[in-house]
């Protein structure tokens, strides 16, 4: 790994079960960020740590990411830091200067859309009376009207359009990464040893008996689900559920992400999603992100 990279890196334990899938930054060859997802892995890293005698500091430094998202997020940071955030690729992060400090920004975001986060250091330090977190909040605001900018979180909509799973929702410890159609960050030709590679040299032998897929249903536009929906064959056999759906816009169609069984997730198969009104919504599975 490269200085100035970042890697997507599902962590798992013992049993090939994913505990987190984390951004991996590597500043230098002796540091390394993790941003995680939502799940706690300090002390998990602790633990390897102690238990591997590695001669490693593992802490939880005092950074705070800032996503700047969207298709007018390039030219808002350009107007602040300058041309140099063109150069930067999907994936890439550089060190940029901001009133004195150093501020790593990635090109990188939990959206389907261009957009960087700001990995920001030095919130308690003040500029002229003002904190500089602060300052650099009123910054990208002030530059940002022009840019229609507003305030917000990752959309859920544009997440699940996107095929971006959330951990603890539409994945947990019970599963791995080759059923969440992670299999390209799991090489087999990897000699190193690391937790959980029998299980998951298993399991990649073996095969998987289920798999992400995407879902479109009818029906009037679906609320946020709240309550996994079940997901039924044409021959009604319980085939998964979806524990993320919402009414899109864009397929004016409601669409969902659900683990489906083996027999049962071939592209364009028919499936009948339960709302818990009484009816069974006619839906069809799609790959991941959804197709255009």
């Amino acid at each position: 790994m490269e200085t100035g990279k970042c890697f997507y890196i599902p962590i798992i334990d013992d049993t090939a079960g994913m505990i987190n899938d984390p951004v991996l930054l590597k500043l230098d060859d002796d540091m390394f960020w993790i941003s995680i997802a939502d799940s706690d892995i300090l002390l998990w890293a602790k633990g390897i740590a102690l238990g591997s005698k590695l001669n490693v500091e593992i802490i939880e430094p005092d950074v705070y990411p800032l996503a700047i998202q969207g298709p007018k997020s390039e030219d808002l940071l350009i107007s602040i830091f300058g041309d140099d955030i063109k150069k930067l690729k999907f994936f890439n992060f550089k060190v940029f200067d901001f009133l004195g400090t150093k501020q790593i920004i990635a090109r990188s975001g939990y959206s389907k859309q261009d957009g960087f986060e700001i990995y920001f250091k030095g919130f308690e330090k003040h500029f002229n009376e003002i904190e500089l977190g602060e300052k650099l909040w009123d910054t990208i605001w002030e530059n940002g009207q022009k840019f229609n900018i507003s305030p917000g979180c990752p959309n859920l909509i544009d997440r699940i359009e996107a095929g971006l799973m959330s951990y603890g929702n539409d994945f947990t410890r019970e599963n791995n990464p080759l059923e969440c159609n992670l299999e390209k960050y799991c090489k087999q030709e990897d000699d190193h040893d690391f937790i959980g590679k029998e299980a998951l040299r298993k399991i990649q032998s073996d095969g998987i008996v289920q798999r992400m897929r995407g879902i479109l249903f009818d029906g009037d536009p679906c609320k946020p689900t709240g309550v996994p929906l079940p997901v039924y064959s044409k021959d009604n056999v319980k085939i998964g559920q979806i524990a993320s759906g919402i009414y899109s816009p864009g397929f004016r169609k409601n669409i969902g992400l659900s683990m489906i069984l083996k027999d049962y997730w071939e592209i364009g198969n028919e499936v009948f999603v339960n709302t818990f009104n009484g009816k069974n919504r006619r839906g069809i599975i799609t790959s991941l992100p959804f197709p255009d």
